[in-house]
Formats: C-alpha cells, sequence, structure tokens
C-alpha cells in the first residue's frame, strides 16, 4: 500500500511559538494553505513583542549580533528548503549574508550613529542611539525572502522587536525563516510573522497606540494617516539592500548631560 506524504502546516509565528489563527481561518498561496491572520492575532503579537523587548534591548550590543549570526547559521542549514520557496539559491545566499552583514554592525551603531558633543561649558554630552521599541514591519511582496530580511534585519540589530506581516502572494518563505528563527537564540516574540491578507492587518498595525513604528516599504495603500492619530514613526526603506542608515530609523537618539568632575 503506498504511503501518504504528511503535508506542513504552515502556522503563524507569535512569541515563539506557531499558533494557528485564532479565526480558524486560512487562504491559498503558492499552492499552500497558509493561516490567515486576524486583527486579534495582530493584536497578539504586539503584546508578545512589548513583553520580549526588555529582555532583547537588554542585550549587550555584542550579544545581539551574536543572535543574529546565529540566524545566519540556522538558514545556512535550509538553503535548499528556503530555494524553493523564493527565487532560488541566489536570493537565499544574498538573504543569510545580509543577516550576517547586520550582525556586524550591532556594537558599532553608538560609534558610528552617536557622538560625543562640544558644548560650551563643565559638562559632557553624549548622543546615543536607543531602540524605539515594538516596530510593526510590512515586509516586500517581492522578493519574498530577501525583502523580509532586508527590513526586519535592521530593526532587530538596534534592540526592537518587530511585528511582521509577510509578502502576502508568497509567504512561505516567512514561515521557513520563522521556523529558522525558533531554533536559533532569538527570545520567543522578538520576531513575530504573520501571514494572512494585508488589506485586514496593515490598518491594526498603523492605529496600534503599542506600536512605536511601522515599516511601509511593502505597502501600498496610505497608512500616514491612521499612524499619526499616535504620532507613530513611518518608515520607508529599500526593499532590497542594506546599508547602516537603514538601522537608524528605528532608532531614537537620546542626549545626556553630565557635569565634569561629578
Amino acid at each position: 500500500m503506498s504511503r501518504l506524504p504528511v503535508r506542513k502546516t504552515y502556522k503563524l509565528f507569535i512569541g515563539g511559538d506557531f499558533p494557528r489563527s485564532e479565526s480558524g481561518r486560512t487562504y491559498e498561496a503558492e499552492g499552500q494553505n497558509v493561516a490567515r491572520a486576524s486583527r486579534k492575532d495582530a493584536r497578539d503579537a504586539v503584546r508578545a513583542a512589548r513583553s520580549a523587548f526588555p529582555k532583547w534591548s537588554g542585550m549587550t550590543a555584542y550579544n545581539r549580533g551574536q543572535v543574529l549570526y546565529r540566524v545566519a547559521e540556522m538558514m545556512e542549514a535550509r538553503r535548499s528548503e528556503f530555494a524553493d520557496l523564493c527565487s532560488g539559491p541566489k536570493e537565499v545566499e544574498r538573504s543569510i549574508d545580509r543577516f550576517v552583514w547586520y550582525a556586524g554592525w550591532a556594537d558599532k551603531l553608538a560609534q558610528v550613529i552617536g557622538s560625543s558633543n562640544p558644548v560650551a561649558g563643565p559638562y559632557f554630552n553624549f548622543t546615543v542611539p536607543e531602540p524605539q521599541g515594538v516596530a510593526g514591519i510590512l515586509a516586500p511582496q517581492e522578493p519574498p525572502l530577501a525583502g523580509l530580511v532586508s527590513r526586519v534585519a535592521p530593526a532587530l540589530v538596534g534592540g526592537n522587536a518587530v511585528v511582521v506581516v509577510a509578502s502576502e502572494p508568497h509567504p512561505l518563505a516567512a514561515i521557513e525563516l520563522a521556523e529558522a528563527l525558533a531554533t536559533a537564540d532569538v527570545p520567543g516574540g522578538v520576531v513575530n510573522i504573520l501571514t494572512g491578507l494585508r488589506e485586514e492587518l496593515a490598518p491594526v498595525l498603523a492605529s496600534h497606540m503599542d506600536v512605536n513604528a511601522l515599516d511601509v516599504s511593502g505597502a501600498d495603500g496610505n497608512l500616514e494617516e491612521l499612524a499619526a492619530d499616535n504620532v507613530k514613526r513611518i518608515v520607508r526603506g529599500a526593499a532590497d539592500g542594506q546599508s547602516a542608515w537603514e538601522i537608524e530609523p528605528f532608532l531614537e537618539l537620546k542626549t545626556v548631560w553630565h557635569p565634569i568632575g561629578v
């Protein structure tokens, strides 16, 4: 008797776990039934990100870099699986190398983006970068893997926790990445990945009072009005690129004054 293969179930990634949507809904994408996240799933993901933020932001920059490098290691072990879910090996290699590149920036941000400021008085004056908190990310629809990594890695390296809405037509690479994250050293809740309809989920993140920034690099509609109601920062970045200046929009710059000799 022939054996029936076990088909993979594509779920959400919230708080380090892989739940089905609380609504029980799915949608068809890339020949698979994929979980269709609801508004409540989005709110749960924000709650998980907020809970994880203190631990992630409280780690040393060096340790955050180590964790991101570990993500690259886990992706390297899944190269063939990733290649089947995106445009091919070149996109996978670009995505892995991008995590390594951003990992190297983790303990260099303060020196490059921060500064020691000259002042006319007996004071030390320093400007240091700090993470904003929870960032909502609308990942580019294309490329499905490199676009996701290009937007998530800059937010993570500075110490933010993220809630990601994956590519709607090509979500499978995002769930494969979630499985790599779950087996790396990323604390649960630091990265949360939702699959589903963007027109349903994007307004929830844009209007949510506990989301500090919204990356609209993969958005089609105008979400600025919803974000303006709670003074949320809007980020527009490269859909498939890397730069230290992709990190800066996810950071706040804090200036500290301290008297000399005290």
